[in-house]
């Protein structure tokens, strides 16, 4: 009874008291669960079983080094075929390429405007209750669980042909992750001006648009450029559902065992990848933390020697105007501020135009002039792709009429002639893809990654190599590269893993490099200090801080590959995608409707699950 004492603040004596023996158990218990940490070591058991069962999955689906060399008579065989690449003709390809990127931006800007009112109901300081909160994040959930080719399919039962069913299906599946990413960044505002705002009687219109769309602007244009990054990449499976594009022309070409052509295709797919990259990547920097000092884009602006002035300054009182003989130019203005006297501030409205325009000009400095320039062009891209699409838009309005009898196409839900217990197995294949090739790229990541950080590598030449080989890896399409190994390897989950494995090595080693990079640098400095070497650093120092962070991007990575498992076996990559396909194609909607039943309560769980990881272990 001793040793409840300094545990529940009472004396041994008091704690024999009626009731008090019970609620110095349970301070005593909960005094060992925060020591121990119980959420946090289950959450780690979970992760490690996870990384367990992919390693088991690995061995049985036999992805070996053996494995592979075993298939490189089949490699030299299909590059012996190929001889050369053969691309489109210059004008087709041109126009091939701009209809992809249109209906790549065009998707993604509707997802970004559509994640505003999700994000407002998801975040806790701007939703307007706790039901409305769940209803919000259901909304993003259930987005990011519906696989885009499905959403393809379906609205190209209910619009006509074209590129309208992809817009939609790239914003719908988009929604989820904006909208995730920008609540996320709504709840971690200053709540200053949204306070102030409330306090002078704003609606809840003017708190979300004055007090809080300013502050996560930037944010919001950041993420908005990393999906469509995304959505470039996971474009080409939408020409499996006759989506225009360079998906289209590449499942032609390879249907048609015309490699060369698919080949080529696939290179200027490469292309945009690597170029969309290094674009959005740049101008997420710019918007997200600018190097020169400049506002980052739709900040609020602050008044200053290049901003504009306040409105309380165009009439100025007396005691300032007694202080201030003169208002110095602005840098860059040829033109000075006129004095401002004591008579004319006394008087208020006595200021002359000429002062009102002096004091109301901003000069048009170089950074100014780069700032509309670059809003120009974005707007220029936005119609140009808007235009590019061609979107029948009467279908907006005539389509409704479709969807009781589609909708009635997918009801029931059957197995077909398949039977529940097949799906199930197949369901269980995806899965199994899924973890092996996290597993696969959870040691390469690690060990690119490690080599990309800065305070890691040995020096800049390697980690220049290493930063540029992750760029390469995120431009290559796993769809692409799941094609080009069914090809070599044959039908079946190996190469599903061998794609999915490869392709997310450039995503997650260029997060962990970043971690390893956003570590505080003390303890570093301290062990090197004390005679350290490089490895004993890196393993006492820079991997313990960074751990939680690895440990997200890890979860992020798992919940990422069961996506992209049901999507790579519709090219043959081995699991339930294979069955949706044929379901798809033999117009047998009630299978397709089971069949994404199953996808989306699946992912819902794994994502569910990661999504505790990642609390529990923050």
């Amino acid at each position: 009874m001793t040793a409840l004492a300094p545990l529940t603040g009472r004396s041994p004596a008091g704690a024999l008291a009626a009731g008090d023996l019970a609620a110095g158990g349970w301070t005593a218990f909960s005094w060992f669960r925060r020591r121990l940490d119980l959420n946090g070591l289950v959450a780690r058991a979970t992760l490690l079983v996870l990384l367990l069962v992919g390693a088991i999955m690995l061995a049985q689906i036999d992805v070996s080094p053996s494995a592979i060399l075993a298939s490189r008579g089949n490699a030299v065989n299909f590059f012996h075929r190929v001889k050369t690449l053969d691309f489109p003709p210059l004008g087709d390809l041109a126009y091939q390429t701009a209809l992809t990127l249109g209906i790549v931006v065009t998707g993604t800007l509707l997802a970004g405007l559509i994640s505003l009112p999700v994000a407002y109901l998801a975040a806790a300081n701007t939703s307007p209750g706790r039901v409305w909160r769940v209803v919000g994040r259901f909304i993003g959930v259930f987005c990011r669980a519906l696989p885009d080719v499905v959403l393809a399919m379906v609205f190209a039962l209910i619009c006509s042909l074209g590129a309208l069913p992809g817009i939609l299906a790239i914003a719908i599946h988009s929604v989820g992750m904006i909208s995730r990413l920008f609540a996320d960044a709504v709840e971690q505002i200053d709540q200053g001006p949204l306070l102030a705002i409330r306090a002078a009687g704003g609606s809840r219109a003017q708190e979300f648009f004055s007090g809080v769309l300013p502050q996560v602007f930037p944010s919001w244009c950041a993420t908005v450029l990393h999906r469509a990054d995304i959505n470039l990449r996971g474009s080409v499976i939408l020409g499996y559902v006759a989506v225009p594009g360079l998906g289209l022309q590449m499942r032609n070409a390879f249907a048609t065992l015309d490699y060369g052509r698919g080949l080529a295709v696939a290179v200027v797919i490469f292309g945009l990848c690597v170029g969309m990259e290094a674009l959005s990547s740049s101008l997420r920097r710019r918007l997200l933390s600018p190097a020169d000092g400049r506002r980052p884009v739709g900040s609020p602006r602050r008044s200053g020697p290049t901003g504009r002035r306040p409105r309380a300054a165009l009439v100025p009182s007396a005691s300032v105007a007694a202080r201030t003989a003169s208002i110095p130019a602005a840098p860059g203005s040829a033109t000075p501020v006129p004095a401002v006297s004591a008579t004319s501030a006394a008087a208020p409205g006595s200021a002359s135009p000429a002062q009102l325009a002096a004091w109301l000009r901003r000069p048009w400095t170089a950074a100014r002039l780069r700032s509309w320039i670059g809003r120009g062009v974005g707007v220029g891209v936005l119609v140009a792709s808007v235009w590019v699409c061609q979107i029948t838009w009467s279908d907006l309005w005539t389509s409704w009429g479709r969807v009781p009898r589609v909708a009635d196409s997918f009801w029931p839900p059957t197995a077909g002639n398949y039977g529940l217990p097949r799906l199930l197995e197949a369901m269980g294949q995806t899965v199994a893809v899924a973890l092996a090739a996290a597993v696969i790229t959870l040691v390469g990541s690690w060990v690119v990654g490690s080599l990309a950080a800065r305070n890691v590598a040995p020096n800049g030449g390697v980690r220049t190599f290493c930063r540029l080989l992750l760029v390469a890896i995120r431009g290559v399409p796993e769809l692409v590269l799941a094609i080009v190994l069914i090809i070599v390897t044959g039908l079946g989950s190996q190469a599903g893993v061998l794609a999915l494995g490869l392709c997310h090595i450039g995503l997650l080693g260029k997060l962990m490099a970043d971690s390893l990079e956003e570590v505080p640098h003390g303890p570093e400095r301290a062990l090197t200090a004390a005679g350290a070497s490089r490895a004993q650093v890196y393993l006492a120092a820079t991997l313990p801080q960074s751990r939680r962070a690895i440990i997200g991007h890890i979860c992020y990575v798992l919940d990422t590959n069961l996506r992209a498992a049901t999507i790579l076996g519709l090219v043959g990559g081995g699991g339930i995608g294979y069955y949706l396909l044929n379901a798809s194609q033999g117009s047998n909607y009630g299978l397709v409707a089971l069949i994404v039943g199953m996808i989306v309560a699946v992912v819902m769980a794994l994502e569910g699950l990661t999504m505790w990881c990642r609390a529990a272990l923050r």
